[in-house]
């Protein structure tokens, strides 16, 4: 097998803090982007026209908008396609595309062809938008359950975070750019998942395959240096495996044409992200999954190590008459002793009194 690095020794999850920064950072970013601007859809999505036209002769692109604004469509988008004779004229309403190319090639004055002509209803394009975002999430779902009984559920946690982390930026990136997003960007972002969790399932085979051999209860300390080990050891696959995908991209970008170029563009974004987050996001995300349940262990092993105050029975059961009310008919008897009492007391000072009168 073809080796670029010879026996690394990287200190990749050491580092995680910073990438921790980096996709925070760009995450940050994309949500901001998002309620901000948000991202443009396409007719796809949106529902409208879009038509495309291939004019005789090289024209301006500010020619034609004048004469689609002449045929009354004022708020069309207008593009050009590739090159100065094709023109992608985009509009969110029904139109006539008949009406539109007679309108360019009376004030041209030059042969007009209609190349394409697609319609989308606002419903259909609504419809379509759930079914795609439908599609994303359950495809991330079914990732976590297949990774959670292959691995554990911490590798199938931290490879579902990292695909989400490598779609959302891709369509941050992407929307950056002003590109739209289309049902063929749709399919770019779940080729984008299922390239992603190759890299992160050859990672957690070769963590799980080392745990195989010590047993699955390690320290925290020992389990980061496997996990490194393991990632040193596919790291020369990984980007060997990025880089010849990266090749056949580049070249689909530059001899592709414009039909698929932004297909290839955010494949090329969503390699790149995916690269990066099978390196350095996945297994730093199991790792600190790893560490909180190592504090969590620490802090019940605490509370249940503290003493708890006993009291023997004895004490217990007198404290407990001691605080306990009398029963009513032992209060009927005190209250017979007290009086008994104070008669006696009074017969004998009564006794007293008739005695000393006596002796005087």
């Amino acid at each position: 097998m073809i080796r670029i690095f010879d026996n690394p020794n990287y200190d990749i999850i050491g580092k995680r803090k910073y990438a921790f920064i980096l996709s925070g950072a760009l995450i940050l970013i994309g949500i901001i982007f998002m309620i901000v601007k948000g991202p443009k859809y396409g007719i796809d999505f949106t529902g409208g026209t879009l038509i495309q036209i291939h004019v005789e002769q090289p024209v301006d692109i500010a020619k034609i908008r004048q004469a689609v604004a002449d045929a009354g469509i004022t708020s069309a988008e207008i593009q050009d396609f590739g090159s100065p004779q094709d023109f992608i004229i985009k509009y969110k309403e029904d139109i006539d595309a008949s009406v539109v190319t007679k309108a360019i090639e009376k004030h041209l004055g030059l042969k007009v062809r209609l190349d394409r002509d697609e319609k989308v209803g606002p419903k259909v394009g609504n419809e379509l938008r759930k079914k795609a975002t439908n599609a994303v999430i359950i495809g991330l779902l079914l990732m976590l359950i297949y990774i959670t009984i292959r691995f554990d559920f911490a590798f199938g946690l931290g490879s579902v975070l990292a695909l989400f982390h490598d779609v959302f930026i891709t369509l941050t990136i992407f929307s950056l750019f002003g590109k739209e997003i289309t049902i063929e960007i749709v399919a770019a972002l779940l080729t984008i998942v299922g390239y992603s969790i190759n890299d992160s399932i050859v990672v957690s085979d070769r963590v799980r395959e080392k745990l195989k051999m010590i047993g699955k209860s390690v320290r925290l300390d020992h389990f980061i240096e496997l996990v490194n080990r393991g990632i040193n050891e596919t790291l020369s696959r990984t980007i060997i495996t990025s880089v010849t995908t990266l090749l056949v991209l580049l070249s689909v970008l530059i001899f592709g044409g414009p039909v698929i170029f932004d297909f290839a563009f955010a494949l090329t974004i969503g390699v790149i992200v995916g690269t990066y987050s099978s390196i350095y996001v996945v297994a730093a995300l199991v790792v600190e999954w790893k560490a909180y349940q190592e504090r969590r262990r620490i802090r019940k092993s605490r509370v249940s190590a503290t003493p708890k105050p006993s009291f023997s029975q004895t004490t217990v059961s007198t404290a407990q008459k001691q605080q306990a009310p009398a029963q009513p008919e032992q209060q009927e008897a005190i209250s017979q002793k007290q009086q008994a009492t104070k008669t006696t007391g009074r017969k004998k000072a009564r006794k007293s009194k008739k005695r000393k009168k006596k002796r005087r």
